[in-house]
């Protein structure tokens, strides 16, 4: 939305919702309710909670986790009972649909969706979102993860996933601090027919891979605004980008000279969706909230602030070579092996695990 005030926003809400709105009644005369909402860092600004508690006279509990592993602890701690709906990428949510924590999404509740594009209408077509004929999430958000590079170092964009290791940047590589991505990363090295498979015989020289990229990176970062700090004060000249063109966007923003390339292996990418859990409390309220961040306010602030693209407008970074996220074999694994290397155990020490 281009040079609108917060007060401004907030005014022309109920124009831009039109006949989307989601009345609540009488329920606005009552206590407040509240909406416990799970979200990633910058799905749920300001101004959009403040407009959905408005118009709906309740209140957003909202929790933002920067991985997939606080997403879980917040899931599992409780069998999903103190989260009504979250944001979860669609490998994550087959891990969830299959676990029950998920309901499917009623048809109907979320009038926007038919402002969103083809692709992400036929839900059937998008693998793990359609389960027992039931639609169990609503696409929101995706990018692909690259890499991010300073122009004044490479004279041209890095070509693979290899430049990471190399030696001649020994020091100055960003990763980020998550188990499950980079031992897909590993993957893609070795040149496994799936990044998102490992064999038995396959996790001796991933975890070699793993501890020699812990020797040539300068730190690793877990939310975007943490690998923008990190890429300023360790004067970071490559970065696996988690986030993709939101870290880029936000690098840009600083002032700094970066570019974004796609790697000849392919690029892991993500496709986020809203989805409900079963143990929640206001479902009605839960799809609405879903309704109102595909509506043009949000999914426009999506794009223009975090420099991620959005399921309603095409993407400005679009790209054929991209390998979507699914299942691994052994998230847990891949995260305890994880843990180790960064703790700056040896391969033998990791792999005795």
């Amino acid at each position: 939305m281009p040079n609108l005030t917060r007060r401004q926003h907030l005014q022309l809400w109920p124009a831009l919702a039109g006949g989307a709105a989601w009345p609540l009644g009488a329920a606005r005369a009552a206590e407040p309710r509240t909406l416990r909402v799970m979200a990633w860092p910058g799905y749920a600004e300001p101004e959009v909670v403040s407009a959905f508690e408005a118009e709906h006279g309740v209140q957003v509990q909202l929790t933002v986790v920067d991985s997939d592993q606080a997403l879980w602890r917040h899931l599992a701690a409780d069998g999903g009972a103190g989260v009504d709906v979250f944001a979860v990428n669609t490998a994550e949510l087959q891990r969830a649909v299959v676990q029950g924590l998920v309901a499917p999404v009623a048809p109907g509740s979320v009038p926007w969706v038919r402002d969103q594009l083809p692709r992400f209408q036929q839900v059937a077509s998008i693998q793990g979102l359609v389960h027992g004929g039931q639609t169990m999430a609503v696409p929101f958000t995706y990018a692909d993860m690259g890499l991010i590079y300073s122009k004044t170092h490479f004279s041209q964009p890095p070509r693979s996933l290899g430049a990471m290791w190399d030696p001649r940047w020994r020091g100055r590589v960003l990763a980020y601090d998550g188990g499950v991505h980079n031992f897909s990363l590993a993957a893609q090295m070795l040149g496994l027919s799936s990044p998102f498979q490992l064999s038995g015989t396959d996790w001796r020289p991933a975890v070699e891979r793993l501890v020699a990229l812990r020797r040539n990176v300068a730190g690793f970062y877990l939310h975007p605004e943490q690998s923008v700090q990190l890429f300023q004060r360790r004067q970071a000249v490559l970065m696996f980008a988690n986030y993709g063109s939101q870290q880029l966007h936000l690098l840009q923003q600083a002032g700094l000279d970066v570019g974004y390339a796609i790697p000849d292996e392919g690029a892991l990418a993500w496709l986020d969706c809203w989805a409900i859990t079963r143990a929640c409390r206001q479902p009605v309220l839960a799809a609405a909230w879903i309704n109102h961040l595909l509506g043009p306010a949000a999914s426009g602030w999506l794009v223009s602030r975090q420099g991620l693209a959005n399921t309603t407008t095409h993407s400005p970074y679009p790209n054929e070579r991209l390998l979507w996220l699914q299942p691994p074999e052994d998230a847990e694994r891949r995260e305890r092996l994880w843990a180790r290397i960064v703790s700056g155990d040896r391969v033998a020490k990791v792999l005795a695990l």
